[in-house]
């Protein structure tokens, strides 16, 4: 895929769908409260959304039901324009050690990473097209520290096999992640210092990491 600008065209999609009057209901998979609070309001403007919260990478189960709670909390507490709903996707983490399988090595932002993107979104285009959402997407691309162009190729790739349209996106374009620390200081939200998973949370107290 060529490299797109993804927030000009989540903006044409936007501006479409004001012209038809309408207001499409809005899958949208999120790892963590602090990376969905920009996400959730600026969506919640153009969409009715239901947050998936699906996260089997997350490690350990103590980490998973914090950020749930974490999840819940900032969607009861934050206003918006159109309804946020929540839900709880299946705590299975041995879904995501299957498509780690011989790549635990692997340095972070590499092809582990690009398969739990795929699973989570996988995921999240199959309860879209089960429940009749018009779209569905992910909170993934807030982060500077996720590749966004990998995030979209896999969605578009997911949207045609499921037969639910992708919303592209790059949160962290118009300053959304310097948002979303905003909001993250103003809801005292929780603010974890790894991804999710194991290999992670390794790589953030290995000395060698540390010092590349």
């Amino acid at each position: 895929m060529n490299k797109i600008n993804f927030q000009k065209e989540t903006d044409k999609i936007i501006l479409d769908n004001q012209t038809k009057g309408t207001v499409p209901r809005l899958m949208l998979h999120s790892c963590c409260a602090p990376c969905s609070s920009y996400t959730l309001e600026y969506l919640s403007e153009f969409f009715e959304i239901s947050v998936f919260y699906y996260n089997p990478n997350i490690s350990p189960k103590e980490e998973f039901e914090k950020r749930f709670e974490e999840q819940k909390r900032l969607i009861e507490a934050l206003p918006a324009k159109n309804k946020i709903s929540l839900v709880k996707g299946e705590y299975k983490p041995s879904d995501f050690y299957e498509i780690a399988k011989g790549l635990e090595n692997i340095k972070e932002g590499g092809e582990r990473c690009f398969k739990c993107y795929r699973l989570r979104l996988e995921k999240t285009a199959e309860i879209a097209k089960e429940k009749g959402f018009d779209y569905f997407c992910t909170t993934l691309s807030i982060s500077p520290l996720k590749n966004s162009q990998k995030i979209n190729e896999i969605g578009f790739e997911i949207a045609e096999k499921y037969g639910v349209k992708w919303l592209p996106s790059d949160f962290k374009k118009r300053e959304g992640y310097k948002r979303s620390i905003e909001l993250s200081r103003e809801y005292d939200l929780y603010r974890q210092n790894f991804c999710g998973c194991i290999y992670s949370r390794q790589s953030k107290t290995d000395p060698k990491e540390e010092e590349n």
